[in-house]
């Protein structure tokens, strides 16, 4: 049986973006359905389990994966997201959520070889807690921790603590978080400052995005790594393109400051077009030689 080095969980959505002239898209996102093309073109065997409603079963198709490869985990609805962005960066914008999937369940993972175990999520509830309990006794385990912290009240995406993190972020051998997130944990506006206590939390790598660069700490060294976009067109999923890369990298024997190069140089080719990552590992170093020199 074949084994993989990561598999890449949660929900994947259906999402309307408008930007800021107003000009409206609708297309398949979720964090699962950007991770997954940035983890498989670093050259990661990935394993995707995808939670949508069973009508929906065109999503599957956005992913383009041997099917051997992809699961669908049932659910009563497809989250179905909405954003609004205020400015061309797109870094100002109103989030909100139409429906959200049921939760994944331990009893739904595949019974699959498996190494790391990532819980791509976007909203909380989209995973309990016994779930996580569950994936580490299975292998290494990873987190978005908006998964955790980003409540869909009444259609409103509300940012609270999680009240569980001092049990749960010890089970996290990689977590990602942006700045902001990395502040509502932490309380502390410093990224590096904020990784070092997520470290002492617990965490044993953590990954902090930010517009202007990634950073990257495993409680020794302090990684960080300029973002260079030229445009910002496809800044949706910029988070989880980084963390997919970054995952693929390691999990296939890169150093951290390696994998964080990789990954923000993909996410800096990603960002300059809309929808997933779609290029190849070669034009990413072909990126890192002209950008990163």
């Amino acid at each position: 049986m074949k084994e993989y080095d990561l598999m890449i969980i949660g929900p994947a959505t259906r999402d309307v973006n408008i930007d800021y002239t107003g000009a409206e898209d609708r297309c398949v996102g979720g964090a699962v359905t950007f991770c997954t093309p940035a983890a498989r073109t670093a050259g990661a065997n990935v394993f995707a389990a995808v939670k949508i409603a069973p009508d929906d079963t065109d999503i599957i198709d956005v992913f383009g994966m041997d099917p051997a490869d992809i699961a669908l985990l049932p659910s009563e609805e497809t989250t179905l997201m909405r954003n609004e962005y205020f400015t061309p960066d797109r870094e100002r914008r109103k989030a909100g959520c139409c429906a959200q999937s049921d939760p994944v369940l331990p009893g739904e993972i595949p019974d699959v070889p498996c190494r790391l175990y990532h819980l791509a999520g976007l909203l909380y509830g989209d995973f309990p807690n016994e779930l996580i309990e569950s994936l580490h006794k299975k292998g290494l385990v990873s987190a978005d921790i908006q998964g955790f912290l980003r409540h869909n009240e009444n259609g409103s995406l509300v940012f609270h603590d999680w009240k569980d993190k001092l049990k749960y972020l010890p089970y996290m051998d990689f977590l990602k978080t942006d700045a902001a997130e990395a502040e509502i944990l932490t309380g502390l506006t410093d990224r590096e400052a904020a990784a070092r206590q997520l470290y002492a939390w617990g965490a044993k790598e953590i990954v902090i995005s930010h517009n202007s660069e990634m950073l990257a700490f495993d409680g020794k060294t302090v990684c960080t790594c300029p973002v260079k976009a030229r445009n910002l067109s496809g800044r949706t999923g910029r988070g989880d393109t980084t963390f997919g890369a970054y995952l693929a990298m390691r999990m296939t024997g890169a150093d951290m400051a390696q994998a964080l190069l990789y990954a923000t140089a993909c996410v800096s080719l990603k960002m300059e077009k809309p929808g997933v990552f779609s290029g190849t590992r070669e034009d990413v170093e072909a990126y890192i030689r002209k950008f990163y020199a």
